[in-house]
């Protein structure tokens, strides 16, 4: 049966109108700050050197986000898998946590931004979580924009334990097993509190997710950008977001492009 006259074009500008909106709303992105090693060899000086330059790439990200049109910025701060450097590496880094806390918690609790800290809390050293738990607490109340870091975190070692939380809550008798689904488990992930990202960029031009948000990157596009991250700036994250607002992106289904060929 052919459609009623006008269902075409009612159609093509319900799809464009969804497309539309879709590239305006903010959006939430993901980054792997990767490259301050390469950053600081390139340039004879010490590793730690790149890591502290690091810290002011990622002020300059965050400025920069809102104008960007994004509400919500997860950044990879240390991994599960990162124990394995030089003792001095990791003790450089659990202090650049703590040093760029206490240097932007005035200013980013004045702007609205709400700090959350992901992955595991075991193995950190005291001063380690007091700083964190400082900084969530005294920004608890924000909604301006959020700020995740992912901290210790590795995206299997967070599946495993969501998986192991689930296990337990059947083995308690607390939960049926025939009652988990992907919203089930979601909801034991450490990320349970925010949607899914919407953009995961790499820099230093390197392309695989090195175990960042393994779950949550299940729909999200992909920017791989050719510059170090102690490099970075409004400009690169202006273009990485640019790239993503040009995808059409489908979740398993069909594009506006499709529904626009067929209306």
């Amino acid at each position: 049966m052919p459609p009623p006259p006008g269902a075409k074009s009612t159609s093509r500008s319900a799809a464009q109108s969804s497309a539309d909106a879709d590239r305006e709303r903010p959006i939430h992105v993901a980054i792997i700050m990767d490259g301050n090693g390469r950053w600081a060899k390139a340039r004879s000086l010490p590793r730690a050197l790149g890591h502290r330059s690091g810290v002011n790439a990622l002020k300059r990200t965050v400025e920069a986000a809102p104008s960007a049109g994004i509400d919500r910025l997860t950044v990879f701060g240390f991994s599960t898998e990162n124990w394995r450097r030089p003792v001095a590496e990791v003790t450089e880094l659990m202090g650049l946590l703590k040093s760029y806390v206490e240097s932007d918690l005035d200013r980013l609790e004045r702007e609205g931004v709400r700090v959350r800290i992901i992955g595991r809390r075991t193995g950190l050293a005291a001063d380690v979580l007091e700083i964190i738990e400082r900084a969530e607490r005294r920004t608890a109340g924000n909604d301006e924009f959020l700020l995740q870091v992912a901290f210790n975190y590795g995206g299997q070692a967070d599946i495993a334990d969501a998986a192991r939380r689930l296990a337990q809550a059947v083995k308690a008798g607390r939960l049926d097993p025939d009652t988990i689904d992907e919203a089930a488990f979601d909801r034991e992930l450490s990320t349970a509190h925010t949607p899914a990202p919407d953009l995961i960029i790499r820099t230093s031009g390197e392309k695989r997710l090195s175990n960042f948000l393994l779950w949550e990157a299940a729909y999200a596009e992909l920017v791989f950008q050719d510059v170090l991250w102690p490099d970075y700036g409004p400009a690169h994250l202006k273009a990485a977001v640019e790239e993503f607002r040009r995808r059409d992106r489908r979740y398993g289904g069909t594009g506006v492009d499709d529904v626009l060929a067929t209306a």
